[in-house]
C-alpha cells in the first residue's frame, strides 16, 4: 500500500507540472526527466482512472472536464503533503523571497510590513519589485505576486487577501473647469483617464435606472500604474476610477471629490496573492502570505477605514482559471 500511495503522489506531481508548464516537454525539463517518462506517467494515470484528463493536439494542451476536477483535487492533496513535511521539519524560512506587487498596494501595505517580517525571519532576503503590469512569474523568477482586480486565465494558485471598493473621483480644480457629472452618461463629455494595460475598450460600471450598465469612457491620457494615475488626477488632469484605499486620505482632505457615488453598483477590486502551483510551496512563500494577512488585519490604515478595504480570515489556496 505505501508503494501505491507513493506512485499516486508522483503521478499527481507530474500531472500538475504538465498543466503548469503547458506541455510534456516543458514539464520534463522542469522535473529533469525525459518527455517519454512524462508521457508514460500521464498514460498510466489516465489508464488507472479510466478517463482522459488531457486533450493533446499539435498546437495546444487542454484539460478535459475530468482533468479540471482532478487537477484541482491534486493541488490540494500535494499542498497537504507539503504542509505535513513542513510541520515535521519545523518550517525553516530562509533563502531569497522575490515579491512583486502593484505600486499603490506595495508602497502602502507591503513595504511598511517588511521590517517586522524580516525581523521575524532573519535568515530570509526579501527582493521587492512594484509594478502595475502583469508579471510572468516563471520568466521573472518571482515567488509570489500581489494583484488587484480580476485574475486572467492561468494555471497559477491564488489566495484572496481582501477587496477594495473603487471610486470615481476628480480634483476640485478639474470640476471647477468642467463641472460635476450628474449621470454616468455625462462622463462622455469629460476627460476620463484610463490605464494602458487594459486591452478592451475602457468602460466603468454603474447602476442606472435600476440596472447595471458599462459606461464607455475616453480621455486624453493613459498611464501604466495607479500611483501615476492618482498624481495626475490630483493635478486636475481629469476623472479617474481608483481603489478607495488608495485615495481615501485625499478624499478626506478635500484634495479629491468622489463622483456618482449614488450610481456605484458596489464596484469591487479583489486583492490576491498568486504563485506557481504544481509542487511543494516553499516555506518562505507561505510565511509571507500568512504574514501579509496578519499585517493587513492589524494595519492602522485598515482600522481607520474598514469600509475601504476589508480583509477576510485566511482562506484556502485555490487554483484559478478565470
Amino acid at each position: 500500500m505505501p508503494r501505491i500511495l507513493m506512485e499516486r503522489s508522483g503521478e499527481m506531481e507530474v500531472f500538475t507540472r504538465v498543466v503548469q508548464e503547458g506541455g510534456f516537454s516543458a514539464a520534463a525539463r522542469s522535473l529533469d526527466i525525459t518527455p517519454s517518462a512524462v508521457s508514460k506517467l500521464i498514460a498510466r494515470l489516465e489508464a488507472r482512472l479510466g478517463t482522459r484528463l488531457l486533450m493533446r493536439t499539435t498546437r495546444a494542451l487542454t484539460l478535459t472536464e475530468e482533468g479540471e476536477a482532478y487537477h484541482h483535487a491534486a493541488l490540494k492533496i500535494l499542498q497537504a503533503l507539503n504542509d505535513a513535511d513542513q510541520e515535521a521539519s519545523g518550517g525553516a524560512v530562509r533563502g531569497r523571497l522575490r515579491v512583486n506587487a502593484t505600486i499603490p498596494f506595495g508602497t502602502m501595505f507591503v513595504a511598511p510590513a517588511m521590517p517586522a517580517f524580516i525581523a521575524r525571519n532573519p535568515d530570509l532576503i526579501v527582493d521587492l519589485s512594484f509594478a502595475d503590469g502583469i508579471v510572468d512569474l516563471v520568466a521573472e523568477k518571482t515567488d509570489v505576486a500581489i494583484r488587484m482586480g480580476n485574475l486572467p486565465d492561468s494555471g497559477l494558485i491564488a489566495r484572496k487577501l481582501g477587496q477594495s471598493r473603487r471610486v470615481v473621483c476628480a480634483a476640485p480644480s478639474y470640476l471647477e473647469r468642467k463641472g460635476k457629472p450628474q449621470t454616468p452618461a455625462d462622463l462622455e463629455r469629460h476627460d476620463c483617464l484610463t490605464f494602458n494595460f487594459r486591452r478592451e475598450r475602457p468602460s466603468w460600471p454603474f447602476r442606472w435606472d435600476g440596472r447595471e450598465i458599462a459606461q464607455a469612457v475616453t480621455g486624453s491620457l493613459v498611464v501604466n500604474n495607479g500611483e501615476t494615475m492618482k498624481q495626475v488626477v490630483l493635478a486636475g488632469a481629469g476623472v479617474a476610477r481608483l481603489g478607495l484605499f488608495h485615495v481615501a486620505a485625499d478624499i478626506a482632505a478635500g484634495r479629491l471629490v468622489p463622483l456618482l457615488e449614488d450610481c456605484n453598483p458596489g464596484d469591487l477590486e479583489l486583492i490576491h496573492a498568486i504563485y506557481v502551483g504544481g509542487g511543494p510551496l516553499p516555506h518562505r512563500v507561505r510565511a509571507f502570505i500568512e504574514y501579509m494577512i496578519e499585517a493587513l488585519e492589524e494595519s492602522p490604515l485598515l482600522r481607520a477605514g474598514r469600509n475601504h478595504l476589508s480583509v477576510p480570515p485566511c482562506g484556502h489556496d485555490v487554483a484559478y482559471n478565470a
